[in-house]
């Protein structure tokens, strides 16, 4: 291999794949380094009976975990916390080796596992607490709200943030008394396992958190089959899938899919921290980020500006099979996702849209390198112009008035993220919200929505349902339950009062209830 793993003592891998359970098949999944396309292990290929059985240990540990206190539970997962910021280097090692992703875009996940572990242990019980409800006769009843946990969780995770997306998703499933059975993608499981051995280690109980190795379309419907609610994290296609099952079998469900993600410039933008941030926001992890752009429009007064200095600063971006920080741009994760983007460029140049930077393979570099890469010229007939490419490719256009650059934004049946630039802070504001996105960024492509972990994240449209992250995204992993007690009199009508003289009664009470109201 051309790149070194320090931290990664001989045997990890090994050791890692012999904690998953898989009594019921003796096949294995090979994982291979994108980096040199070489071999780096193999994980059990679990049956269908395996993902049942790690379910029914998962169910059983469950029940001593709820019954811990919420500042217990909180311990735990503050002391993985720590764990994760202590063995960031093997982390960062084990992520780059399976993924291909360079070091610095790896490390935007060690800060995110934390960030959500500190936020969530410091606030479960706050979010957890019963709360008192408005009675329906004020005194006379006592109305509480209780949160009780959904049971188990599964979580199916993408290969694309191997470590953010298996965890940080966990994380306030278990805080609220769940237990999580795991799947990872078939590329990227050695992540999961290495945090799922953290877990144990901050104290977790062993079976609460369970990882199951194998193939989507054997382990994840058996894995909805079997379990209280399905978060899941991929494609829109998939994710349809995902809503099918789990609603047939009556699971909720949390969906964050895919994106085709705006970038709209202003006239009046600092280009060079616009550039930059396009730098950020489309060629992060080679483009594999479900909030990287690849829609970008530039208003007229500075587009040959930022175009020029766009591509200027892509062509300078280092790529290399590299673990170390300073490597900017990495691989992408396999041969599939490689010629998905090689022909989604390959289509749009045939058909007539023009490079401006990169539009090059480069196996000198490694098998699944592709230069990141801007094109203008850019129509709807063009693959690239409606689907996905999940790439470091971005399409870059003109536009006149600021009506035109919101309905640009918007030209699209999904609505994840996007980003405005500009100086002038109340137009920023505003574009931002005629922006049908669940998260858009004022002057930063994505780290300040993603990393304010108090707000919801999540997508619209044909980007999913439900919210990851701040009150949503701890409360939909759990069942809400409501307990009145009628203290004195009754809403039923009292016996030998006639039900006529009791409907004029009650209606005189509901306009004085409405008058009170008004009055708060």
């Amino acid at each position: 291999m051309t790149f070194q793993t320090a931290h990664i003592l001989p045997g990890t891998l090994d050791d890692l794949a012999g904690e998953v359970s898989a009594d019921e098949s003796d096949e294995s999944i090979p994982v291979d380094a994108p980096f040199t396309g070489e071999r780096i292990g193999d994980v059990p290929a679990c049956a269908p009976s395996d993902v049942t059985a790690a379910v029914a240990r998962a169910r059983t540990a469950q029940g001593e975990w709820s019954s811990w206190s919420v500042n217990r539970r909180a311990d735990v997962l503050l002391r993985c916390h720590d764990l994760v910021l202590d063995r960031q280097d093997e982390l960062l090692d084990v992520m780059g080796l399976e993924s291909g992703k360079v070091r610095q875009d790896g490390y935007e996940e060690v800060l995110d596992v934390a960030t959500n572990a500190r936020y969530y242990a410091t606030r479960a019980e706050e979010l957890l607490r019963p709360r008192r409800r408005d009675g329906a006769i004020p005194l006379a009843t006592k109305t509480i709200e209780y949160r009780k946990p959904v049971g188990v969780v599964g979580v199916i995770a993408p290969w694309n943030y191997p470590l953010t997306l298996a965890v940080s998703d966990a994380i306030p499933a278990l805080l609220a008394g769940n237990a999580v059975v795991l799947k990872p993608a078939e590329e990227t499981p050695f992540s999961a396992l290495l945090v799922a051995k953290l877990l144990r280690e901050a104290g977790l109980p062993a079976d609460a958190f369970r990882v199951v190795t194998g193939r989507g379309d054997e382990v994840g419907p058996a894995l909805i089959d079997a379990v209280d609610f399905v978060s899941f994290t991929g494609s829109t296609e998939t994710g349809r899938t995902v809503a099918e099952r789990a609603g047939e079998n009556l699971v909720k469900c949390s969906l964050e899919l895919g994106g085709k993600n705006p970038m709209v410039v202003l006239d009046d933008a600092d280009v060079a921290a616009a550039v930059e941030g396009a730098i950020r926001g489309c060629f992060t992890n080679a483009g594999q980020l479900c909030l990287s752009f690849e829609r970008l429009y530039v208003q007229d007064g500075v587009y040959d500006e930022f175009r020029r200095t766009f591509a200027e600063r892509t062509r300078e971006l280092s790529m290399a099979p590299s673990l170390d920080y300073d490597v900017e741009v990495g691989s992408l994760v396999s041969e599939r996702q490689f010629e998905k983007v090689r022909e989604h460029v390959a289509d749009a140049v045939d058909e007539g849209a023009t490079v401006v930077a990169g539009g090059n393979a480069r196996p000198d570099v490694g098998p699944y390198f592709f230069e990141p890469t801007i094109l203008t010229d850019v129509t709807e007939e063009m693959t690239l112009a409606r689907e996905e490419t999940f790439g470091p490719v971005v399409s870059l256009s003109g536009f006149s008035e600021e009506e035109e650059g919101i309905a640009l934004a918007n030209d699209s049946d999904r609505g994840l993220n996007a980003s405005v630039w500009t100086t002038d802070t109340d137009r920023g504001w505003r574009i931002a919200r005629g922006i049908d996105c669940g998260t858009v960024g004022i002057n930063d492509p994505y780290h300040a929505t993603w990393a304010s972990v108090d707000a919801p994240m999540g997508g619209m449209k044909d980007s999913g349902i439900g919210r990851r992250h701040g009150r949503e995204g701890m409360r939909k992993y759990t069942e809400s339950q409501t307990v009145a007690e009628q203290r004195v009199a009754s809403l039923a009508p009292p016996r030998r009062v006639p039900t006529k003289w009791y409907a004029r009664a009650m209606s005189g009470v509901m306009r004085l209830y409405k008058r009170i109201e008004e009055a708060r």
